[in-house]
């Protein structure tokens, strides 16, 4: 009894040094501490002695080939925005149809030639506008790197540039009056898509010249 009392003891103790409690467990006085190296002003640990300094990655954590920009060009990011414009049509797309469905089956009972009317409409238009919206997508990249490419420069006068002549080329179909409406429309957004990518920074100039 007194024996398994004293390893009971022994235990506890052992354990309670190990959290940090009082007892037999390992601690350390200010002069151990004292000879631990110092960064700056911070002590470190006796466990984790590493630099911190050593930690901070002040380069870029990948390497690029020689020549290569730090940023994607409109090449790289045509495939995303190409994508992305057919996911969005397919997605309005499918809303709608659903919408345009509901309503002109509104009067029908549900049956299944009701829900094969609705599912016709939402896929129908679910990839009218896929294709439409992948179609000017297209467009625009392919001008975006080709005016890219002949200028040797990318600012907003490309995004521009591409969206007019999206807009002109998309509505060609139209006679003058489409042209003009379509490179007016494209021009109308992508002047408000860079208004807005500038917007930081002409009201950052703006007040510097106030002050």
């Amino acid at each position: 009894m007194e024996g398994s009392g004293g390893n009971s003891n022994r235990t506890s103790g052992g354990l309670a040094g190990f959290f940090g409690g009082s007892g037999s467990g390992m601690s350390y006085s200010n002069a151990d501490l004292a000879g631990v190296p110092l960064t700056g002003m911070s002590p470190l640990s006796p466990y984790l002695n590493v630099d911190p300094r050593y930690l901070i990655q002040d380069t870029d954590e990948f390497i690029l080939p020689t020549g290569a920009n730090k940023t994607r060009g409109r090449f790289e990011l045509a495939f995303f925005t190409i994508g992305g414009c057919c996911i969005t049509g397919a997605t309005f797309g499918a809303v709608n149809g659903l919408r345009l469905g509901l309503k002109e089956t509104q009067k029908m009972a549900w049956s299944k030639p009701r829900n094969v009317q609705i599912l016709n409409m939402v896929t129908r238009q679910g990839a009218l506008w896929a294709n439409t919206l992948g179609s000017l997508a297209l467009l625009y990249s392919a001008f975006g790197v080709v005016i890219e490419k002949t200028r040797g420069a990318e600012d907003d006068i490309n995004t521009v540039a591409a969206g007019t002549m999206t807009g002109m080329l998309y509505k060609c179909t139209g006679g003058l009056r489409g042209v003009a409406r379509g490179g007016l429309t494209g021009l109308t957004l992508t002047s408000l898509y860079a208004l807005y990518n500038n917007w930081e920074h002409m009201k950052g100039s703006l007040t510097q010249q106030s002050l």
